[in-house]
């Protein structure tokens, strides 16, 4: 199809995508992933830069990891990280650094994932996992969205005729903000011996668990849970993204996974700064609570528009069902009531499941929920 042609069938469908340009109506922004509020927070740039040593960490890495000639950022943060998962983990826990929750799944999955291994991997799954599940030439089989029966059907028919099985989901899915079922995910694994498990906490990490680590640090049994992969570019307010694994594993990765290798690694300056973030994001219990609150409150305002399930959580969609109606609702929203939400349409959501994702923040207060109610009252 050439080009021009396919730009026009967007644009008809109502799919044609554009770079939005900054607007001055905004008033309350639900389209960003700040969960607990910090890239918001100019105090804590100030208190950064107080220190005189942060002024000197270099801007540029001008190497990939493996090459590069400064190491010292990158392993305090990986140091601290490992720190902080061993005290739910275990004694065998390591961390390493990507440039990307996308440089994480991609590398990842195509690296653990061979020709012997079968991967089962929810339908709703990131496609920055899709795209690391095609790259890995493994066989792949995606189970219905948190359906574990369907999983434990696909472990009992398919999983024994592979020397491994990669099970992989989301701790919180962006679209509708649901949890997958770690628990019942560990009593998968511990009933088919073959089985690695595969969780992307970049939408939980931060803002749930303990000390914001993850639905998995919360779990039961976190060292059941083979590779866990968080983002800093979300509740951290930062850049780039960390797997956390066993040593032997952390070690192959090292060797195999070629975004970590062939990538020039994050600034130094960056990491430094995704160091001091963490240590205040660990400490925000407050916050967290807050942003919980504000998810069954939010539940409350949306459910009334549509009958879609929602539950509640720090991401909520509002499915319209129709991708014209979705940019409608999102334009008026916003020149009229200041208010930005984006909508979000095929491929990243199925068609006929079109809507409006609302991300909370902790910066937001209860009555920025009513105003949303009001605005949606009077559009709907």
């Amino acid at each position: 199809m050439e080009i021009k042609n396919y730009l026009e069938e967007l644009r008809a469908q109502g799919n044609y995508r554009e770079i939005p340009t900054v607007s001055p109506l905004v008033i309350t922004d639900y389209s960003a992933n700040d969960y607990m509020g910090l890239a918001a927070q100019p105090d804590l740039q100030a208190r950064f830069f107080a220190d005189p040593i942060s002024a000197t960490v270099p801007m540029a890495s001008s190497a990939a990891r493996l090459l590069a000639p400064r190491q010292i950022e990158y392993t305090d943060l990986e140091v601290f990280l490992g720190l902080l998962y061993r005290k739910v983990r275990g004694a065998d826990t390591s961390a390493l650094i990507f440039n990307s929750g996308y440089h994480a799944n991609t590398g990842l999955i195509s690296a653990i994932a061979g020709k012997d291994t079968l991967i089962l991997a929810d339908r709703l799954v990131h496609a920055s996992i899709i795209d690391g599940m095609v790259l890995s030439r493994a066989p792949f089989v995606r189970f219905r969205h948190n359906d574990f029966e369907h999983l434990e059907e696909l472990l009992r028919t398919k999983g024994g005729n592979h020397r491994n099985v990669l099970v992989i989901v989301e701790s919180v899915y962006s679209m509708d903000g649901d949890k997958a079922d770690i628990e019942r995910l560990i009593e998968l694994k511990r009933s088919y011996p073959n089985v690695m498990l595969y969780v992307d906490e970049a939408h939980a990490f931060g803002v749930i668990g303990p000390r914001g680590l993850g639905a998995a640090a919360a779990s039961s049994s976190p060292a059941d849970i083979d590779v866990i992969v968080g983002t800093f570019g979300k509740a951290a307010a930062s850049i780039g993204a960390f797997a956390v694994t066993g040593r032997d594993l952390h070690d192959y990765l090292v060797n195999t996974s070629r975004s970590f290798i062939f990538s020039t690694a994050l600034p130094p300056m960056s990491v430094a700064w995704t160091r001091f973030t963490l240590g205040n994001l660990i400490m925000k219990d407050n916050r967290r609570e807050h942003v919980a609150r504000l998810g069954v409150q939010l539940k409350s305002v949306l459910e009334k528009y549509t009958d879609y399930p929602i539950e509640a959580s720090h991401i909520q969609p509002l499915v319209v069902g129709d991708p014209h109606k979705a940019v409608e609702l999102s334009r008026q929203l916003l020149s009229r009531y200041g208010i930005k939400a984006l909508p979000i349409r095929k491929p990243t959501v199925p068609a006929g499941t079109e809507r409006l994702r609302f991300s909370l923040s902790a910066n937001m207060m209860p009555r920025d929920l009513e105003a949303l109610d009001s605005a949606l009252y009077d559009l709907m």
